[in-house]
């Protein structure tokens, strides 16, 4: 009887062992395959004090929703952001449906910002700008959205239904020849306003260009109009879902003072700051205040 119990002791504490070994080898599995995975990059804005927002920066290859009113400073923000990447000798894509490229342009030389050179081929501009030996472009694209709304049209008429179609067969955003590091898409609401009627085309199309994005693999900001102080950051809210981040931007009257304002209100994969600051646009460009709040900031929300 002994004997028995000695040996179901001995069977115990094997048993034990070989679960402990057995728990131990998953650990040590799951950390081999962690370690696997590609460690984040992380990329910066380069608008005075937004960095400082952020604990570590943006994850590159996120897209991000430049929600705000008119006058917010959407486009400011788009192209200093893409102008400061292009001088670390990045090439960058500013695809526009409604500004016009020598308006991008007319905006870069008020700020003083040093382009040192301009090619036009079509509808296509090339401001080449950086420092010598370390310069990057920044391409200014003009798309038609009511090309692109009937090509989408057609596509469905053919796919008879179907819920996906195929985006090579509507007018590329992204050159063919061109691997953007960043890319603006100015504005979802101009894109949004040529589906006039068709909102399930709208739809359809806005999945598909966020997996070009993704595709792609540039970090994207996708600008898109909302009210002056909105409740929603999008039009449809489609957007909201599919994209990564959502930054809002501000220019509204608190108890009688008018406010310029921006907010990080999410960012999948980063951490940051969860306030509105107040921003200044200078004739140098955009400014962020990160250590400075808001008096009355929650009559924004």
């Amino acid at each position: 009887m002994k004997s028995f119990r000695r040996e179901a002791k001995s069977l115990s504490r094997s048993g034990r062992h070989s679960r402990r070994r057995g728990k131990e080898s998953r650990i040590a599995t799951l950390k081999e395959r962690a370690e696997a995975l590609p460690k984040p990059e992380w990329i910066k804005i380069g608008v005075p004090g937004f960095d400082e927002l952020l604990e570590k920066g943006i994850p590159k290859g996120t897209n991000i929703l430049i929600a705000g009113g008119p006058g917010t400073g959407k486009t400011i923000f788009c192209l200093q952001t893409l102008y400061n990447a292009a001088r670390e000798g990045h090439d960058c894509l500013y695809v526009t449906f409604e500004e016009a490229p020598w308006r991008l342009r007319r905006h870069m030389e008020e700020f003083g910002w040093d382009v040192k050179k301009v090619e036009r081929r079509g509808t296509l501009w090339e401001l080449v700008v950086g420092k010598a030996g370390k310069s990057g472009s920044l391409i200014i694209r003009k798309l038609d959205p009511l090309q692109i709304a009937r090509s989408v049209e057609g596509l469905l008429a053919k796919a008879a239904g179907r819920l996906s179609i195929e985006i090579k067969g509507i007018p590329e955003l992204v050159p063919a020849a061109l691997t953007p590091y960043m890319i603006v898409l100015d504005s979802l609401s101009a894109l949004e306003s040529a589906f006039t009627g068709k909102p399930g085309g709208y739809r359809i199309y806005i999945d598909q260009l966020f997996r070009l994005f993704q595709e792609v693999g540039a970090t994207t900001f996708v600008i898109t109009e909302t009210e002056e102080a909105p409740e929603r950051y999008s039009r449809t809210g489609v957007e909201e879902f599919l994209a990564d981040g959502v930054f809002v931007l501000y220019n509204t009257k608190i108890r009688g003072l008018r406010v310029q304002a921006i907010e990080i209100l999410k960012l999948r994969g980063a951490k940051h700051e969860r306030k509105i600051v107040p921003i200044q646009i200078t004739s140098k460009g955009m400014t962020v205040f990160p250590s400075e709040t808001i008096y009355g900031a929650e009559e924004l929300r």
